[in-house]
């Protein structure tokens, strides 16, 4: 069976966040902003996660911390739902 995952913006899941893991900072100059596309599934686990856009040598530190990430399950009509999200990982040193 196909789950469906509704749309739901970076900005609200990012309230749902329950478990962070900060990104290990590669060896590297680069800073930036790393911006990847995931499907969060209904227990609040990042189900699949892939990169839009981002400097090449954050995005795997980005995708290795984001895959470890929880969230609080996301609710509708009282149902947890899968859900269609972006998630934004900033790097400055």
């Amino acid at each position: 069976p196909t789950e469906h995952a509704i749309r739901v913006s970076g900005g609200v899941m990012a309230g749902q966040l329950l478990h962070r893991v900060d990104p290990v900072y590669p060896d590297t100059d680069a800073q930036g902003t790393v911006v990847l596309h995931a499907i969060i599934a209904p227990d609040g686990t990042v189900r699949q996660l892939s990169v839009i856009s981002g400097p090449p040598p954050l995005q795997s530190a980005a995708v290795d911390a984001v895959r470890q990430w929880t969230y609080k399950p996301f609710l509708l009509n009282g149902e947890p739902t899968a859900v269609d999200t972006t998630i934004t990982v900033n790097f400055k040193r």
